[in-house]
């Protein structure tokens, strides 16, 4: 079966071997342990301590903590992160000219991004202005790089699915309903840590190319 550059899809994700499907019919969503070794993590959580600043919001909505994480904006020019780059567009079936750059995030304790989903709002303020030209968010492929001592689970609310960090377990999602809209069943929460620090990464896929 043939996908278009700019799509992953359920059918083409289940061929890789290890990975499971969330059993539910409102999103589709799915886990792969291990899709990074413990030295990929370490060298991608030296560079996030290296280069992390205080992470931003499209549209806070006048609450000043919702997200509270700090950011390191990968470079995308750099071997080791176009090596990666490769990999994930390797593994969703999509050309990499429709992702973002690779962000990695750094949660200390009591840090959290309250329940949020990825897409954009067509009805929000910020709307036009990032997604004029590469258009809605598609995709999110997302990896833990570390195991944390207590806390820091993604929390799907509406299918009441709570992921545990798991160091080199990837969690990706279709952002969409069949329809194209955005999926609301998408909503997550980056839950407080409670002990130690906790680091990701996340690529986000666009329906045009980026840039």
């Amino acid at each position: 079966m043939t996908f278009p550059a700019n799509e992953s899809s359920t059918e083409r994700l289940l061929t890789v071997t290890g990975m499971m499907r969330v059993p539910s019919p409102r999103l589709e969503m799915f886990v792969l342990r291990d899709f990074l070794s413990a030295e990929e993590c370490a060298a991608l959580v030296a560079r996030i301590e290296r280069e992390r600043r205080p992470s931003t919001l499209a549209d806070a909505d006048g609450d000043h903590y919702f997200r509270t994480s700090e950011t390191c904006d990968l470079p995308m020019d750099e071997p080791d992160v176009v090596a990666l780059d490769q990999k994930l567009s390797a593994l969703s079936g999509i050309d990499r000219q429709f992702g973002e750059p690779i962000q990695g995030q750094r949660y200390d304790v009591g840090q959290e991004f309250k329940a949020h989903t990825d897409f954009f709002d067509p009805g929000g303020v910020d709307y036009a202005r990032f997604c004029s030209v590469a258009g809605q968010r598609t995709w999110t492929f997302m990896v833990y790089l570390n195991d944390v001592e207590a806390g820091g689970a993604t929390r799907f609310k509406v299918i009441d699915k709570t992921i545990q960090p798991e160091r080199g377990k990837l969690v990706c999602w279709n952002n969409r309903r069949a329809d194209g809209s955005g999926n609301p069943c998408t909503l997550h929460h980056a839950m407080k840590v409670r002990k130690g620090l906790k680091y990701v990464i996340t690529k986000w896929y666009r329906e045009k190319a980026w840039g």
